[in-house]
């Protein structure tokens, strides 16, 4: 029964992505210009090529910020249920923390959170 469904909603998800790309395509006018595909940037016209290289330290900047940020919706949960649950859930808090630690620790011998 559980796979029917599974089913069922791939299809349903796969007819209205489908049906809202070709209604777009049908009811849409594009029009094709020189403009229309440049990059924007705060209404200033570019100079030069858009593709520009940036500095892997960025990327890597965002995601840790991203790893540590997600660290907190793991956080929440637990702490609604920290005194039903006990010490158990002290001692595993105490491991993910420690574990973050040790990954934050990693990304600052590696210079990851040196602003360029």
């Amino acid at each position: 029964m559980g796979a029917a469904y599974l089913l069922v909603l791939l299809f349903a998800a796969i007819a209205f992505s489908a049906g809202g790309i070709l209604v777009a395509k049908l009811l849409v006018k594009g029009s094709k210009n020189a403009q229309k595909a440049e990059a924007y940037e705060c209404g200033i016209p570019t100079e030069g090529t858009p593709w520009n290289q940036f500095n892997v330290g960025y990327y890597l900047f965002a995601l840790l910020f991203l790893i540590f940020d997600v660290e907190l919706i793991f956080m929440y949960p637990w702490a609604v249920v920290v005194k039903q649950v006990g010490i158990a859930a002290l001692v595993e808090i105490i491991i993910f923390i420690f574990i973050l630690f040790i990954g934050f620790l990693y990304a600052h011998k590696k210079g990851a959170l040196k602003w360029i």
